[in-house]
């Protein structure tokens, strides 16, 4: 059973900055795309960024392209978000989700976190 853990959300001032942390458990972490997709207040979920399983290749939805880095420590099974020049556009709940291709469509991932909130006050 693979559980995914997010960890790092809050309330911040725009421009501000937060790390967003994903733990996995129950399967190979190593061997698994990882990515962070988002629901803002009414909206459908989006895709925010995605890994490969080296870490090497990465990408990024173009709201976010240049604030956000996304990163892996397998050694850890961890996923991070790091949020750098944040606005209130990107108030949120954000997700993490396993897969096997670093892809933006939600279907190709089979596994979700709970969630964690993001809110970032103008």
């Amino acid at each position: 059973q693979v559980q995914l853990v997010e960890s790092g959300g809050g309330l911040v001032q725009a421009g501000g900055s937060l790390c967003l942390f994903c733990v996995a458990s129950g399967r190979t972490f190593s061997m698994s795309v990882m990515a962070w997709f988002r629901q803002p207040p009414g909206k459908k979920r989006e895709f925010v960024s995605t890994i490969s399983l080296s870490g090497i290749y990465t990408s990024y939805s173009d709201s976010v392209k240049g604030r956000f880095t996304i990163s892996r420590d397998n050694a850890k099974n961890t996923v991070y978000l790091e949020m750098n020049s944040l606005k209130p556009e990107d108030t949120a709940v954000y997700y993490c989700a396993l897969g096997l291709r670093p892809v933006g469509w939600e279907n190709d991932y089979d596994y979700w976190g709970q969630g964690t909130q993001v809110t970032v006050s103008s």
